[in-house]
């Protein structure tokens, strides 16, 4: 898809980022686009996974789903704006840091839109609802610098103009809201479920970028999961230190080889192509992989106690 979109933007935006380009320099921009990673697809399911695997099971899942219902909610309001990235129409203004390193950077369907910033969304979900579940200094501390750092690293990079930050981070904080009400006042897990759904599935209809689908398929994925774990598995948590590490190894392993294996049946060109076909894939591989991390690996967790 070639890069299409709306064009909307304040002067100070498009000045404050090519000051920022300009005068922090190629080491200061290097160290500060690592931040990113901090909103970022494979961190993020890594700190779900740890908590969901071995600290509580059900924080884990209450992080889960304020994230992936933020990153839900942000590709919708995505693909209803249609902010082009500031690099598409700011010559002066360089991308740093590629959403899709594989894909054209002027491919909208791969790259997705600008307003709000996902990396933005992402962090304030998961270190937000992680300091709500755990009240310590250094959640509340994380809480706070993270998701700073993150969205202040997006626009140095290129990829968003601040005002899709801001917007980024009030939708984080919204979707923790969001998920801890609801989980307050519905108690059957089905219907918690279903509603989430309902408050997702309409994007379908309109959404025509990828990560769309890969929020839709990580729900997916994530809720069935979390009932299988509920009817069928059971696992308990534990503190033990190796353990507790060789739980998010392996989540980590099966992510990659999952994320590899599922790939092969289609050529990078399908893939990449933005295709109602190719996008319903995209969702269908996410789905697998968020179902057997959280409904089907734990499964394994019953071996611990027989060779412990």
């Amino acid at each position: 898809m070639t890069a299409t979109g709306n064009t909307f933007f304040f002067p100070w935006e498009v000045s404050l980022m090519e000051w920022l380009q300009a005068h922090i320099g190629s080491t200061g921009i290097s160290i500060i686009s690592l931040f990113s990673m901090f909103g970022e697809e494979l961190l993020l399911i890594l700190i779900v996974g740890f908590v969901y695997w071995s600290y509580d099971k059900k924080l884990g899942r209450t992080i889960g789903l304020s994230a992936i219902m933020g990153l839900s909610w942000n590709t919708m309001a995505k693909n209803v704006a249609l902010r082009r990235r500031p690099y598409f129409d700011h010559e002066n203004i360089k991308i740093l840091r590629v959403v899709e390193p594989e894909a054209d950077i002027y491919d909208i369907a791969a790259q997705g839109y600008s307003f709000p910033s996902g990396h933005s969304t992402n962090a304030a979900s998961v270190f937000c609802s992680l300091a709500s579940g755990i009240r310590k200094r250094w959640t509340t501390a994380a809480a706070i610098l993270l998701p700073l750092l993150t969205g202040f690293s997006r626009f140095v990079v290129g990829a968003h103009y601040p005002t899709d930050v801001l917007a980024g981070w009030l939708l984080g904080v919204i979707s923790v809201m969001v998920v801890q009400l609801l989980q307050k006042k519905v108690k059957n897990t089905l219907c918690l479920y279903g509603i989430l759904l309902v408050l997702t599935v309409p994007g379908f209809f309109y959404c025509k970028t990828a990560d769309y689908f890969t929020a839709m398929g990580l729900l997916i994925g994530f809720m069935g999961g979390t009932l299988l774990e509920d009817y069928c598995v059971r696992f308990e948590k534990t503190r033990k230190p190796l353990w507790m590490a060789l739980r998010v190894l392996g989540g980590l392993a099966i992510y990659l080889v999952l994320s590899t294996l599922l790939k092969l049946p289609f050529s990078k060109e399908f893939l990449s192509s933005g295709t109602t076909a190719a996008l319903l894939v995209r969702c269908a591989r996410y789905a697998i992989i968020a179902f057997v991390e959280f409904g089907v690996y734990p499964m394994l967790f019953k071996f611990e106690k027989k060779n412990g």
